[in-house]
């Protein structure tokens, strides 16, 4: 999809401004991958591309909700170009593949709303290749494993988004499963209020997080997680290693949560990138928290126009599916 006429204006200049040599942008195409940003194949007149990412609310897929804004949520909306440098900041440190930057624009130099340019990297995902030649994907899932290492090993004594703990702030909540279980609920009561199935089994959902989370102990240390790391955000370089798109969720946060949304996403792909020593009560309350997340989530962004939507209606189907399943254990 082509942006704009207007976008489209914008981006040819900061596409000059990014790339140089006295390029000119010759096409700009909306690609997948952003539901909460506009994501832009820039591609030059001597060929040369990159890719655009713009915070704009007209990009923006989501309905909008109370709190959006609130960086003290772990789990606000992960928006803007503040989040996404601190995010990149922290994983390239840790020497965790990410797109290098070629210009940000926060003052409106070039557009009205937040803009990074990005390298680009036009090759398979890893959903992609995993689906066509396993046994190509294998060494990338295994850099993918020494990069959620470096992850894992890096910690902080508080948890929440990595621009507001590395910034010396603090977030809402007393604990890690505080804050799921707290968001769990609203998810079960959004997706209540949406499909019969789970208003039919709320109380015993409800029940089941209340009793998975007093399960779970005290914890004072937090590992880098992305989030969202399916394959879907892992493109692979021309070498082959991953690369880490979509972090401006990352946080510190429990590596459970990581892991678990691993799981979900790999099925038996994810094998390569167990690990020792996670915490079963934590994978447990998880497991049900992100299952009815990821069908409120769907579930909502189907009130609004997001095109894809047999893909999205598919998601919250078999995530239904799956947390009533839980339950029923």
């Amino acid at each position: 999809m082509a942006p704009r006429a207007e976008t489209r204006a914008q981006l040819a200049g900061a596409a000059r401004a990014a790339l140089g040599g006295g390029r000119r942008l010759a096409a700009a195409e909306r690609i997948a991958g952003g539901s909460k940003k506009g994501v832009y194949r820039l591609v030059m007149d001597d060929a040369t591309t990159a890719i655009a990412y713009l915070w704009d609310h007209a990009e923006n897929y989501w309905p909008t909700a109370e709190g959006d804004d609130d960086l003290t949520d772990p789990f606000s909306p992960g928006l803007g170009l503040d989040l996404f440098q601190a995010a990149h900041t922290r994983l390239d440190a840790l020497g965790v593949r990410v797109p290098a930057i070629r210009l940000v624009d926060r003052d409106g130099a070039h557009c009205p709303a937040d803009l990074a340019i990005v390298e680009d990297l036009p090759g398979e995902n890893l959903e992609d290749l995993l689906a066509r030649d396993p046994s190509v994907a294998a060494p990338v899932m295994a850099r993918l494993g020494e990069s959620l290492e470096s992850m894992r090993q890096h910690r902080a004594p508080t948890y929440g988004k990595v621009a507001v703990v590395d910034g010396g702030g603090s977030s809402l909540g007393t604990s890690c499963e505080a804050v799921v279980l707290d968001r769990a609920l609203r998810d079960l009561a959004e997706a209540a209020s949406r499909d019969p199935r789970i208003a039919g089994a709320r109380d015993r959902l409800e029940k089941r997080l209340r009793g998975l989370a007093a399960e779970v102990r005290p914890r004072a240390e937090y590992a880098v997680v992305h989030g969202e790391l399916g394959p879907d955000h892992v493109l692979v370089d021309a070498v082959g290693n991953p690369v880490a798109i979509d972090i401006e969720g990352l946080m510190y946060f429990d590596v459970e949560w990581e892991h678990v949304f691993l799981r979900i996403r790999l099925h038996d792909a994810y094998r390569p990138l167990e690990v020792d020593g996670l915490d079963e009560d934590r994978l447990a309350l998880y497991m049900l928290a992100q299952r009815l997340s990821l069908t409120a989530g769907p579930l909502r962004l189907l009130d609004g126009d997001f095109p894809d939507r047999a893909f999205m209606a598919c998601v919250a189907e078999d995530n239904l599916t799956q947390a009533l399943e839980l339950i029923r254990i």
